[in-house]
């Protein structure tokens, strides 16, 4: 006993002198007898918590924080050079072929300073508004962050907001102008921006070029001396926060979680708090580019655990894990449960695959917390999921994933917002589907959801962007000059009308400069129909929609018009309606396809012709009264292209 302990302090005095020669930090898993020792002793000096970094990169939509997080893995040689490509952690085709970050990834490297070595947890966040959640969630597993700046363009309106998410979870933020060696490139006024912002000096803002990698070294050297190094007790019970969670075929759902007290070892017996489950911690490790597996993990580490769970129901985000044995009072103030802002019905394109698609909606909402749904039926498209999304691109994303990740073929509904029926015995309904809409009759009125839109833009966008936000309902509550030229305008607006192409039209008028964040402020009354859209006079229940009554006429005719050009013609003539109620106020026809029955008929008597004639008519008007109408799929989508 007494040699292994001499051998392991001989160890440990030749790493800190410096006398080994080898980067012993980047292998001491293969230092099979050191880690025995070091476990055995249940010395943990490799994790110490004065020495653990955790942060996350936080940033509007392509300034930079990819590339950033792939110059940090370089710089610490987390990866060799082989393994290393552009935006490493973005590893959906998707993200790739889009530009952009939809998921967080958590990644630890090791980073030496002074004769010292550090871990560093670094958890990758998307820019896009509709990704806050993701946002939220790394923040919250996290002691500083990183505020990305392009240099460029300056501060944006989903920076403000994720900086403000930040600030409020007590996290140390370092601002880093990114992009400065760009000929665009105005650093002393996007400077100027950040100070107003934040309040900082001008000394503790980094200049860097991700691209280059200038810059990024003294990054590091911040990381570990501005942010500050986790809290809690190792010997306290077993706390830790799942910020996230994926499905794995072979061993079931892998939870990722941050320790914020106690310590946990491989085999251990743990409880999931919320839920109650119990189960075996057949594996825990720590998250680099794969997983490594440890013996143990004490508090302020991030790492992940593998107990065979098969059920995704008994996984859920924000939940809080502790052990059996000695298990904590209460559980983690997690971060606040997803609000869907966008509805859309989720439907199989062959029914018997249901079940299928409820499978895969399941391992998705692991990986996606911000997914919510459940069970519902079409008269149209017959049994589906009524789906919850933060936004039209991520709802648009969801599709893709589900295409491409489970082969679910799939046709998505008209999206429409949450609103609240008054009905007149004094019942409030939350209706999130048009079918949904309890009869006129009984209703007293209807509220819709409101937001509160930041959008900030160069001045010589504003008037347009007025133009088309009052054009929207829009009402703007206040205007703030940020710099000479650029301005930051807010306007309280029904969350309903810009969820079809608001923010198309947006970077459109604004040539990509404005940048656009939301959030909901309330709800308030409102004159809203349902507007019914009927084929043949009857009703496809998948293409109705709750809409602002002085919008109707209009978005009525230009449905009827849009599905006349998509509707492939048939053997009889096709009544496309919109409908109020009872009252139609808009109709356009699909030809029927016509046989030409004379043609065989040359000279002689009419009745012939007109005995033809009658005959073709009986046929089509059978026809007509048994024959359905196929709706392609193009034409649920086609209310979000009107223009």
């Amino acid at each position: 006993m007494f040699c292994k302990v001499r051998h392991y302090f001989l160890i440990k005095q030749a790493i800190f002198k410096k006398i080994l020669k080898i980067n012993i930090y980047r292998h001491y898993d293969k230092i099979s007898y050191f880690c025995r020792i070091n476990y055995y002793f249940g010395v943990n000096w490799f994790f110490k918590m004065d020495k653990i970094r955790n942060f996350c990169i936080i940033a509007h939509i392509d300034h930079g924080k990819s590339t950033l997080a792939d110059r940090l893995i370089e710089l610490t040689n987390t990866l060799t050079k082989k393994e290393l490509v552009d935006q490493v952690l973005d590893d959906m085709d998707l993200e790739r072929e889009r530009g952009i970050t939809i998921k967080s990834h958590a990644i630890q490297m090791k980073y030496e300073h002074e004769g010292e070595v550090y871990t560093l947890n670094l958890i990758d966040t998307p820019g896009h508004v509709d990704f806050s959640y993701e946002v939220s969630r790394s923040i919250a597993a996290c002691e500083g962050a990183l505020l990305v700046v392009d240099a460029s363009q300056g501060i944006q309106a989903q920076t403000i907001s994720n900086l403000y998410m930040a600030i409020d979870h007590d996290l140390e933020v370092i601002p880093i102008l990114n992009k400065i060696d760009m000929e665009s490139a105005q650093p002393e006024k996007v400077e100027d921006q950040i100070v107003d912002l934040i309040g900082c000096d001008r000394e503790d803002i980094l200049r860097c070029s991700a691209r280059t990698g200038f810059g990024v070294p003294e990054i590091l050297e911040a990381i570990v001396k501005r942010i500050p190094a986790p809290k809690g007790d190792p010997n306290a019970p077993l706390q830790a926060l799942i910020f996230d969670s994926v499905f794995n075929s072979f061993r079931g759902i892998i939870a990722y979680f941050r320790i914020m007290n106690g310590t946990i070892h491989t085999g251990e017996n743990v409880k999931f708090f919320n839920t109650g489950m119990e189960y075996d911690a057949d594996e825990i490790g720590v998250l680099q580019m794969k997983q490594v597996p440890k013996k143990e993990l004490s508090a302020g580490n991030v790492g992940y655990i593998i107990s065979g769970i098969k059920t995704s129901k008994e996984v859920k985000v924000g939940d809080t894990i502790t052990s059996v044995a000695n298990p904590c009072d209460k559980p983690i103030a997690g971060f606040e449960n997803v609000k869907p802002m966008v509805f859309a019905g989720v439907y199989p394109v062959d029914a018997d695959d249901y079940e299928e698609l409820r499978s895969s909606l399941e391992k998705l909402q692991l990986n996606d917390a911000s997914l919510v749904w459940e069970p519902e039926s079409s008269a149209a498209l017959g049994f589906g999921f009524r789906c919850g999304f933060l936004g039209l691109l991520h709802m648009e994303i969801i599709q893709e994933r589900l295409d491409r990740e489970f082969n679910m073929d799939v046709i998505t509904t008209v999206p429409n917002v949450s609103f609240k029926a008054y009905l007149t015995d004094g019942n409030i309904v939350d209706v999130h589907n048009p079918s949904g809409m309890p009869e006129v009759t009984k209703i007293d009125h209807i509220d819709e959801p409101y937001i509160l839109a930041q959008i900030i833009s160069q001045n010589e966008y504003v008037g347009s962007i007025m133009t088309l936000c009052i054009e929207r309902r829009g009402i703007l509550k206040n205007q703030v000059y940020l710099t000479t030229d650029r301005v930051e305008l807010t306007f309280e607006m029904p969350l309903s009308e810009i969820v079809f192409d608001f923010y198309d039209k947006l970077k459109s008028i604004s040539r990509g400069y404005a940048s656009f964040d939301y959030h909901i402020c309330g709800y308030k009354p409102s004159k809203l129909v349902k507007l019914d859209i009927m084929l043949n006079g009857d009703t496809v229940d998948a293409l109705s929609t709750l809409i602002f009554v002085d919008h109707a006429y209009s978005f009525g005719r230009r449905m009827c018009e849009k599905l006349k050009e998509l509707i492939p013609r048939q053997q009889f003539d096709i009544a496309i309606q919109a409908a109020i109620g009872a009252k139609i106020i808009a109709r356009e026809t699909v030809r029927q396809v016509r046989k030409d029955v004379t043609a065989k008929c040359y000279g002689g008597d009419i009745s012939r012709k007109r005995k033809l004639l009658e005959k073709q008519k009986e046929g089509k008007k059978r026809m007509r009264q048994i024959g359905n109408v196929e709706v392609p799929q193009s034409a649920f989508l086609a209310v979000l292209k009107l223009d």
